[in-house]
């Protein structure tokens, strides 16, 4: 059957005392700010220059509608595409001889295929397949000989092992929580790499749906002073819940800090589908490491509703409803319990986390053809209901990309009407990146002794 880690140690985070309220009637969170003047604004992400304690530009738009002003025409559907992606080199790559690939890619689980056709009504049932899907995935992975590969959507992760393993790789899976019958996946290179000590979170114990993440510790064979720990999280869907979005998240950012120090203050890598967009404002506080939610409606955090395909092609006016901020009062937005669940205190609204994180393909510039203002991908998703960018490989200090394996072109993206096709297994394009070592990792156990503002244990959420 092959290698699995079934058994990981798992680490509970010390959880803090916890006020239940009343969910009867919840408490409305006052967001009274004397120094922010009266305005009248729309529904949209901040920019991503404003500072990150600073409300969202007025003038800012969805990102989407930034990359294509001018309306896509309908055209033929072209499921055959050639799925052709450049390597794109670092402007000044470093030169160092320790260097590994990593592959973040949602594979789209077989069942979710099966649960909502409705999202692939452009695409011929023969590309539906599962089994013809795993080929095609397998042949994806396979070309680029990646030393890492984390997956998402998993639910036929023995199969996947079974041919992973035969080509050199051990692995490890965490299933979902509840009904759900996928999860996350890691497979590196047995013989490169040694697995030092591996985590899992389910998320459900602190409140926080049923998703789950991994966290692995991985020595360098060859150079057993190089440590590298690597993250893998698929985010919850639901494009209304951005609390729980930011509580999973930071959650996640909380014991990857911990288990780095550990480790020596081994680098990280952070991969996945975090269901946010770039000019999201989720993706701002992974960034720029702080996020002031109380200038957010929590249902737009994560940037989603404004990426229907109709709206990113100009096909279909965007509409959005326009909120009145009073003096930094921004009506019926954020329970205390909501608060709660994204920050982990109902009295804290500024969320901070240390890991300074950069995403690699923002790092290193691509084409016009295949990324958006800020660098991202134009789109890293495609089905009848979205049509954006919501996967990342994050990487902190210590390493460097030196190279990514660029997107398709937007326009033969779009061609195929929605994915998987002929020569793509999934409905998101895979993101791949080379990085390389900047300095020495430490070696030797170390404890954390800094504390995270604002990432206290999440709240039991009992909204909806």
């Amino acid at each position: 059957m092959g290698f699995e880690v079934s058994a990981w140690l798992r680490t509970r985070a010390p959880v803090a005392t916890m006020t239940v309220l009343s969910s009867a009637s919840p408490k409305r969170h006052p967001l009274f700010f004397s120094f922010f003047k009266p305005t009248i604004s729309c529904c949209t992400s901040g920019s991503a220059d404003s500072s990150p304690l600073s409300p969202p530009s007025l003038s800012s738009r969805s990102y989407s509608r930034r990359w294509c002003s001018t309306p896509i025409s309908r055209r033929p559907l072209d499921q055959d595409v050639d799925n052709v992606r450049d390597w794109v080199e670092a402007d000044q790559p470093l030169a160092s001889p320790d260097r590994l690939t990593i592959v973040s890619y949602n594979i789209l689980g077989d069942r979710n295929a099966s649960k909502h056709r409705d999202l692939y009504s452009n695409v011929p049932p023969f590309y539906m397949n599962w089994e013809r899907r795993k080929k095609v995935i397998c042949k994806e992975l396979m070309g680029w000989n990646p030393d890492i590969i984390c997956l998402q959507e998993v639910d036929r992760y023995y199969e996947l092992s079974d041919i992973l393993v035969k080509a050199g790789y051990a692995g490890s899976y965490k299933r979902r929580t509840g009904d759900a019958a996928d999860g996350c996946a890691m497979f590196w290179k047995a013989d490169e790499f040694r697995l030092l000590e591996g985590q899992s979170i389910e998320f459900k114990e602190f409140g926080l749906r049923d998703n789950v993440a991994q966290l692995s510790v991985f020595e360098m064979r060859k150079d057993e002073s190089r440590r590298l720990l690597v993250g893998n999280i698929h985010v919850l869907y639901n494009p209304s819940r951005g609390d729980v979005k930011l509580g999973q998240i930071r959650f996640l950012l909380l014991r990857a800090q911990i288990l780095s120090a550990k480790w020596g203050d081994a680098p990280l890598v952070l991969a996945g589908d975090f269901n946010s967009t770039p000019q999201s404002a989720i993706y701002k506080f992974l960034s720029s490491s702080k996020l002031n939610i109380l200038f957010y409606d929590r249902r737009d955090l994560s940037g989603q509703r404004s990426c229907h395909p109709a709206q990113v092609l100009g096909l279909k006016k965007e509409v959005s409803s326009p909120f009145i901020i009073m003096n930094g009062l921004l009506e019926n937005c954020w329970t205390e319990e909501e608060v709660e669940v994204a920050t982990g205190d109902a009295g804290c609204h500024v969320l901070v986390h240390p890991l300074k994180l950069s995403s690699s393909y923002a790092s290193v510039k691509g084409s016009r053809k295949t990324r958006g203002s800020n660098g991202e991908p134009l789109a890293t998703s495609y089905h009848s209901k979205f049509l954006g960018t919501v996967d990342y490989l994050w990487y902190s200090d210590g390493l460097v990309p030196t190279k990514v394996l660029d997107i398709i072109p937007f326009d033969s993206l779009h061609s195929t009407g929605s994915l998987p096709c002929k020569n793509i297994g999934s409905d998101h394009l895979a993101l791949v990146s080379e990085f390389a070592f900047t300095s020495r990792t430490e070696e030797g156990n170390k404890t954390t002794t800094a504390a995270f503002s604002g990432m206290a244990a999440p709240a039991i959420e009992r909204t909806k």
